[in-house]
Formats: structure tokens, C-alpha cells, sequence
């Protein structure tokens, strides 16, 4: 039986890799995660995944409340997926799990790091690449 995008039976993993970690991202990092990515906007516009997307944009503490808890939503609903990438309790990036609109592909996964931890993504990538591919139940993904 399939609830959202993955298997109901599916325990949706989290992970800690060399140097970082992950949670689901919600309301309680509001903070962190604003300051996190207003911080870094051509940095993160600059990264493959986010090159053509109309995000991130500079939005108010408010609307970018409103975003995780829709994020947070998904996330219960098992209809996407997006952590906190956390360096203690610093937010340095976020993962994004959807499904793909892409014809052959059931997901797609974007992230990104912050200006100030860009050493971190040729370290993050490779973690989030094998964690996707061993730790979900996806045939076939998309993403950077």
C-alpha cells in the first residue's frame, strides 16, 4: 500500500554523515533556516539544482514560517520530504524529497549548502546520493 509517495511500511530514515546531520525540517527551525539561506541567495541560485528555480527569493520570517510548516505537512502526510541539514544545532542546508515530474523517474531530490559551509557540498552530495539510493525505496530518482 503506497501513502503519499512511499510504501506505508516504509520508516522514513534520517541521516548523519561526516561532519553533519539531518532532521525533518519544521516550524522550530524557522530561525535557523531563514537565516541559513537569506544569507546565502546567490550561492544557493548559483548551485545546478536551484539554477532555474524562481527560489530563493528574500521572503519575510513569517512567510518562510507558513513554507515549513507546509514543509512539515508533506513531511507527516508522506507526501515529500525535506530536512534540516544541521551542524550541531546550526542550520547549514536542506534536503528536498518530492515526487518527480519527471517520465520515468518516482523522485526527485534537491539540497543545498550555505555560502558560508560551501566546502561542505563535495562531502554532502555524495552522502545524500548513496543514502537515496540505499536507504529509500525509489527505482529511479532525479537530482542533484
Amino acid at each position: 500500500m503506497t501513502c503519499g509517495f512511499v510504501p506505508s511500511e516504509f520508516v522514513v530514515p534520517t541521516l548523519d554523515g561526516p561532519g553533519f546531520r539531518m532532521e525533518p525540517l519544521g516550524p522550530e527551525h524557522n530561525e535557523r533556516d531563514h537565516t541559513a539561506w537569506m544569507s546565502s541567495i546567490a550561492h544557493i541560485k548559483a548551485m545546478p539544482a536551484f539554477a532555474e528555480s524562481s527560489w530563493p527569493e528574500a521572503m519575510s520570517l513569517e512567510r518562510n514560517l507558513s513554507d515549513l510548516e507546509g514543509h512539515a505537512r508533506d513531511f507527516e502526510n508522506r507526501a515529500g520530504f525535506t530536512y534540516s541539514i544541521l551542524d550541531g544545532d546550526e542550520v547549514i542546508g536542506c534536503v528536498y524529497i518530492y515526487p518527480s515530474h519527471e517520465a520515468g523517474c518516482d523522485a526527485h531530490m534537491k539540497w543545498w549548502v550555505t555560502a558560508s559551509r560551501a566546502k561542505m557540498a563535495p562531502i554532502v552530495g555524495p552522502a545524500l546520493t548513496s543514502w537515496l539510493e540505499t536507504e529509500w525505496p525509489f527505482e529511479n530518482w532525479s537530482g542533484m
